[in-house]
């Protein structure tokens, strides 16, 4: 007769920020962290290339619910790209369709850089997540499908240019992009590649910051298997978002759902505390009243 097994005590609830390792995808991570967490209730806010280093925000248990929210924020990279090849897949992980003599001068660079600065229409890279037609882009792309994606308007805050090496036939350029949510960084290489006449792709990407999560809070999968450190949600939504403090009664009214009159705090998200400092909900203000996006407590 088999004795039934013992239920594990869930992990708290928040967020565990990674330092993504180069070639694991972001799926990889999750299924990771799920056994170093002990929860099935993993999952993460802004998918990470493969090739890719750096931050990447895993929210456990409560704090999955967060994950969208997170995702639509401002994010940072370091880059290296390299002009005078092109690749299928825009990065060092594709095939090579095209070379050209990279000998383009530091002015035109910087030029090209400003062009691709501020707001612009981005054509995310054809080997991508974004579905067409029900179906993932990539997988049409890999299947021999030539595949047309619409171009989307992307933020670019800033485009640094760092140092600059050159080879006999190409030039490598290492730059610090600040950019809003949804940007693809190989789509700008291709882009300032294909602008100076002789394509580009990346060869190195690391993310060093997600919203207020910088890559000094990130922990190698190492270090989490031996120590696995989980930011509460009250410090999570704290750090990322606006935050108001409620009182007993409008921290009840919360808690079933109800809206409240309005902070004045902008459209949201809102982090609504308690009077003891409970994360109640998040919420955006319209037509002057805040209404909860999500609740965490009841």
């Amino acid at each position: 007769m088999s004795t039934p097994r013992a239920r594990r005590t869930p992990p708290p609830s928040g967020l565990i920020i990674v330092d993504k390792p180069s070639d694991w995808t972001s799926h990889d991570v999750v299924g990771k962290m799920r056994g170093i967490a002990g929860t099935r209730k993993v999952g993460h806010a802004g998918t990470l290339d493969p090739m890719a280093t750096g931050v990447l925000v895993i929210g456990v248990e409560k704090a999955t619910r967060l994950l969208g929210h997170l995702a639509l924020t401002e994010k940072v990279y370091e880059a290296t790209i390299r002009l005078g090849v092109t690749t299928n897949t825009d990065d060092a992980e594709g095939e090579v369709i095209a070379t050209a003599a990279g000998h383009v001068t530091d002015d035109q660079v910087h030029k090209g850089v400003a062009a691709l600065t501020g707001e612009i229409m981005q054509v995310p890279p054809q080997v991508s997540a974004i579905k067409v037609d029900g179906q993932r882009a990539y997988k049409r792309a890999r299947a021999g499908e030539e595949v047309e994606l619409a171009a989307r308007p992307v933020t670019i805050h800033a485009f640094e240019v760092g140092e600059i090496r050159r080879g006999p036939e190409t030039v490598d350029l290492d730059a610090v992009i600040t950019c809003s949510s949804g940007t693809y960084i190989r789509a700008l290489a291709r882009d300032l590649g294909a602008s100076l006449g002789v394509g580009g792709h990346l060869t190195r990407l690391r993310r060093t910051r997600v919203g207020p999560y910088g890559i000094e809070a990130a922990r190698t999968i190492e270090d989490l298997s031996r120590e696995c450190v989980i930011m509460p949600m009250a410090d999570a939504v704290a750090a990322a978002f606006p935050r108001r403090d409620v009182g007993e009664d409008e921290a009840r009214l919360v808690a079933h759902g109800g809206r409240l009159r309005a902070a004045g705090l902008g459209p949201g998200p809102i982090g609504v505390f308690g009077p003891d400092g409970t994360l109640l909900a998040l919420a955006e203000e319209r037509g002057g009243t805040a209404r909860p996006l999500v609740v965490f407590v009841s």
